[in-house]
């Protein structure tokens, strides 16, 4: 039972992972990206509300202790996406993959918005950051479209060959 919520964790890390090296090696040019909507909408929108909002939250855990906020930051915000997505699930075709690159768009939409302002609380002069966090916005939002769908697909044949059935995660309520 355990492979319900532990391949879309290895995957959401694994996703993060090559984030904050392809961070790395951005970084001399002061671009940011942030992928976190699309760590988050596949869990929301294919497994259990309990299945999928283990694999948020204990990925969220993880980004926490390496991001420079308060802890449970990341925790609170993730929770808060996958419970939103999950509700709001039997809405669309979610089946569909341009429904979970849209999903995941407004997603990461949400939390960079969010976390922009959680993180220049602190800032001296949080005006002048805004320009260079619509450019990070912007880089990670055509990186989000751009990878969506091969990190949905991903995940997909990772619970296919794991034999985790979708069609019962689709039922199950909680």
């Amino acid at each position: 039972m355990h492979r319900r919520w532990l391949i879309p964790l290895a995957a959401m890390l694994l996703l993060w992972w090559m984030v904050v090296e392809l961070n790395h090696y951005l970084a001399p040019r002061g671009i940011s990206l942030f992928v976190g909507g699309l760590l988050v909408t596949f869990a929301a929108l294919h497994l259990s509300l309990r299945h999928g909002l283990v694999a948020s939250l204990l990925a969220a855990a993880a980004i926490d202790a390496l991001e420079p906020v308060p802890f449970g930051t990341h925790i609170l915000l993730f929770a808060a996406v996958h419970v939103v997505l999950y509700h709001l699930r039997t809405r669309f075709p979610r089946e569909e993959t341009i429904t979970g690159v849209v999903s995941a768009l407004f997603a990461n939409l949400a939390l960079f918005l969010i976390l922009s302002m959680v993180m220049l609380s602190d800032h001296p002069a949080p005006g002048a950051a805004w320009l260079r966090l619509i450019v990070d916005l912007a880089c990670s939002q055509l990186l989000v479209a751009a990878i969506a769908p091969w990190f949905f697909a991903l995940q997909l044949r990772a619970l296919e060959l794991a034999r985790v059935n979708l069609a019962d995660e689709h039922r199950r309520r909680f």
